[in-house]
């Protein structure tokens, strides 16, 4: 199946994924139409998206019914990770809302393929999956979408469908990234805890829909019934921030030993406690120090490596902070 000429009825398609994957999926020549309850990030895509909520079974139905899509790629979902909340109050829509999707596209003959976005937080930092059904959250988020990857798994879909596992994505769009990360590093606030690599699996947004677009083009062998992580290589982190500090600032990322960081961070969490805003906590810190490594080769091995570098996705992002208003 081709990119070009499909049908693609995208849920979620206002958020910074999707914002992403909208705008190559209609460079490539698809028909899209984005199904989410908020307006698009991007002004120019207010075309392609109607304003529906998956937790309305009816409404959803009734679009993409209307829509007749040759593809669904299901994006919608809460992606905060709130332990305060539980799977069945705080993130029904990322189980209740997939079984809306499950079912609205089995009943349309017209869908050949269904990709449904799960997260690499299936299972905790450190941890290496056995295979496709080996979970191991660390969080009410991560279990949610456990829960949604064996709902998918056990549906008895007719068409073929495909799991996707984002890593730890970034670039243009990501609207947190622009007003914690990248504003803490443009301003000289960030410090890097000492010169241990820290190796992590980071994924430009780019490189991640190209992935998407590539599974949709595959053969049916490689991609039915398969689970993927998607992202970039894992790399030591300093590697990502210190290109963004070049970028923004003009000079490296400071490095810090991580003594001094921690103790900061440990301010911090008095500053919070308090009801202040602050850079830098023990959960941040923790963060930044922990090695989360995820098996995106087996996805490089199949439909190869990224086309973007890591020195272009940066000039990339921050050409759109500088630009976006």
């Amino acid at each position: 199946m081709k990119v070009a000429g499909s049908s693609i009825f995208v849920t979620g398609g206002s958020g910074f994924i999707g914002t992403n994957l909208v705008e190559l999926f209609s460079s490539m020549g698809a028909t899209l139409l984005n199904f989410d309850i908020n307006e698009p990030l991007d002004n120019r895509q207010k075309s392609l998206w109607v304003r529906g909520d998956i937790m309305n079974a009816g409404d959803l139905k009734g679009a993409m019914k209307t829509f007749c899509p040759d593809i669904v790629i299901h994006l919608a979902a809460r992606t905060d990770c709130d332990e305060n909340a539980t799977v069945e109050k705080g993130y029904a829509v990322n189980v209740e809302g997939t079984a809306n999707v499950l079912k609205a596209a089995a009943e349309l003959p017209s869908v050949r393929h269904l990709i449904a976005a799960s997260t690499q937080y299936v299972c905790r930092p450190g941890y290496l999956p056995a295979n496709d059904e080996d979970f191991s959250p660390h969080t009410v988020y991560g279990e949610s979408k456990a829960r949604m990857e064996k709902l998918v798994r056990g549906y008895g879909l007719r068409m073929p469908w495909t799991i996707i596992r984002p890593a730890n994505i970034w670039g243009p769009w990501h609207m947190r990234y622009r007003r914690e990360v990248w504003r803490v590093i443009s301003r000289g606030l960030y410090f890097h805890p000492g010169r241990k690599p820290v190796i992590r699996t980071y994924g430009y947004v780019k490189n991640v829909v190209e992935q998407i677009a590539k599974i949709i083009e595959s053969d049916v062998s490689k991609i039915a019934g398969r689970v993927f992580y998607l992202g970039d290589p894992p790399d030591d982190i300093y590697k990502w921030v210190n290109a963004f500090s070049l970028s923004l600032r003009g000079r490296p990322a400071p490095v810090v030993p991580r003594t001094v960081v921690r103790m900061i961070a440990m301010l911090g969490d008095i500053l919070c406690a308090f009801g202040l805003s602050f850079p830098l906590t023990s959960s941040r810190y923790r963060s930044m120090t922990q090695d989360y490594v995820v098996p995106t080769d087996r996805t490089l091995a199949v439909f190869g490596p990224c086309p973007y570098s890591l020195d272009e996705g940066v000039s990339q992002t921050v050409r759109w902070l500088r630009t976006w208003k």
